[in-house]
Parts: structure tokens; C-alpha cells; sequence
């Protein structure tokens, strides 16, 4: 399976800090944002991804990440060129997915729950198992601001709304899919919605039509909104608490490689050698 990170938007809502940086490059606390969302997919077992960016922020990920050699994982960088919509992504990517299945992660979404490991871990053998592609759900009290899943009691779709006035159920559809190899062709023919966009929510009614969609509940799991200064700082504040309380660090990508054998030993105590960032940690780790 590939897995896209979607690193685009103008991030008006964060202006002015957002006129000059990308806002999946702004600090959660002691991680660049979009540091979690990699993080979401290196769980997964994705160890070739893609990075989509805006022309004037794309060096700046380079810059940060590099080819990801040093997490034994492989990066690549495309741009969108204008905001053109989520499921644009997938008409950019079509080269680098081929004939592989995709996870679609976007990158200012954070997710935090000691579950979520081994709910991707399911969730992706699912989807090598099944022929449906899969979402995921969580419990809000104003659904009316986001694209919203009625489902039964299956899991399986019933209906998905964008911001409906009346919505069918409480459960908001996050910025995490899952889908088959089938996307890349439906994200070609589905049309630009009103404001002239790619929706993912049209994407999602494509494999609703044909009966493919499945839903995941997050039950166990934290989703953090990062799209306004104060959603910033209580996030940045939320990882700061657990980090603190429980001596870990959360989204540490280097822990992550290494204790799924992306890196060797030897790797990370390069890694320590050669940065000050994490350093005490990462032996705490590379001696446990």
C-alpha cells in the first residue's frame, strides 16, 4: 500500500503566520503538524509515500524530511498547483499509487490513542482482504461543519452529507481513507463541485454507488483540530500534557522506525549521534 499526505491550502484561518509558512509545517507543540500524520502512516506499515504541497512550501518539506532514507522509508513530493480540491490528490499521485491501493492522510489532522496502532493494523488487512474501501467516524456535537456518515449496523454506508442543516447521525468523516486501487480512475471522472473542487465527499459517493464503502468507528482515539490559533495551542497543549505525564514522546518518527524494523539499532544510534533533537529519549529507547 502507498500513502499520500495532503500538505496543501492557504490556511487563512491561521493568517498571518500562514502567509509566510506552510500551515503543516507550524509546531504542535515539539513537532512540526505534519510530523503526525506521517507518523499515522509509518503505523500503518506505509513505507513509500507522497507528500503534496503547493509550489512555494513544497522545498521547505524537502528540506525537512528529505527522501526518508534515514527512517527507512521512501519520500516523494508533487505539487497541486491551485487548490483544486482533496481528491485531486489522487489524479496528482496516479503515478506514484500504480497499481497499489492508498491511504489518504491529510496532513493537519492529529490523532492520538494507545488503540490506534492496532486499529490500523486491522484496518489495513482489511482492506487487502475486501473489495471495500474504508472511512472513519467520529462522534461529534456539531456535526453541521463537517461531511457527515449515517451508517448501519454493519458498518457498511448509508449516506454521507456535506455539512448538512439536518444531519442523520453525529459521527463527522475525518481526514483519514483508506481506499482500493479504484480511486485513481473515479477521482478522474467525478466533476468539480460548485466552488470548483475535486470534493472527496463526491469521491465517497462514487464507491457508496457501488456499494464499497465501509466505515470505521474511533472509539478509543483523540482527533485534534489544528485549523484556528486556539484549536492550535489546545492541541499543542493536549500532546504537551500527555508527553509530560506519561514520559513518551507521541508521533516520535524515529521511535516508530525503529521499533518497526524500518531502522536497525545501529541506524538510530546514528540518529542519536548526529542530532540534539530527542537525543535522551532515543536512548531511553535504543537501552529499553
Amino acid at each position: 500500500m502507498k500513502g499520500i499526505i495532503l500538505a496543501g491550502g492557504s490556511g487563512t484561518r491561521l493568517y498571518p503566520i500562514t502567509k509566510v509558512v506552510s500551515k503543516q509545517l507550524l509546531p504542535v507543540y515539539n513537532k512540526p503538524m505534519i510530523y503526525y500524520p506521517l507518523s499515522m502512516l509509518m503505523l500503518s506499515g506505509i513505507r513509500d509515500i507522497l507528500i503534496i504541497s503547493t509550489p512555494q512550501d513544497i522545498s521547505n518539506y524537502e528540506n525537512l524530511l528529505g527522501d526518508g532514507r534515514g527512517l527507512g522509508i521512501s519520500i516523494q513530493y508533487k505539487i497541486q498547483k491551485a487548490p483544486n480540491g482533496l481528491a485531486e490528490a489522487f489524479v496528482i499521485g496516479e503515478d506514484f499509487i500504480g497499481n497499489d491501493d492508498v491511504c489518504l492522510i491529510l496532513g493537519d489532522n492529529i490523532f492520538y490513542g494507545k488503540s490506534i496502532p492496532k486499529l490500523l493494523k486491522k484496518v489495513s488487512a482489511q482492506l487487502s482482504e475486501n473489495k471495500s474501501s474504508i472511512i472513519f467516524g467520529y462522534s461529534v456535537n456539531d456535526p453541521q461543519r463537517y461531511g457527515v456518515v449515517e451508517f448501519d449496523e454493519k458498518f457498511n454506508v448509508a449516506s454521507i452529507e456535506e455539512k448538512p442543516e439536518i444531519p442523520k447521525s453525529n459521527y463527522a468523516v475525518v481526514g483519514l481513507y483508506f481506499y482500493k486501487n479504484e480511486v485513481v480512475n473515479l477521482a478522474k471522472k467525478i466533476k468539480p463541485s460548485k466552488r470548483g473542487e475535486l470534493e472527496i465527499t463526491s469521491l465517497n459517493l462514487e464507491f457508496l454507488k457501488q456499494k464499497k464503502l465501509e466505515v470505521n468507528i474511533l472509539d478509543s482515539v483523540f482527533w485534534l483540530d489544528t485549523g484556528t490559533h486556539e484549536a492550535l495551542v489546545e492541541a499543542s497543549n493536549f500532546i504537551r500534557t500527555i508527553e509530560n505525564r506519561e514520559d513518551r514522546q507521541i508521533s516520535c518518527l524515529e521511535e516508530i522506525a525503529y521499533k518497526y524494523n524500518y531502522i536497525d539499532k545501529e541506524q538510530l544510534q546514528s540518529i542519536i549521534d548526529s542530532s540534539h533533537y530527542n537525543s535522551d529519549y532515543l536512548k531511553k529507547i535504543i537501552n529499553f
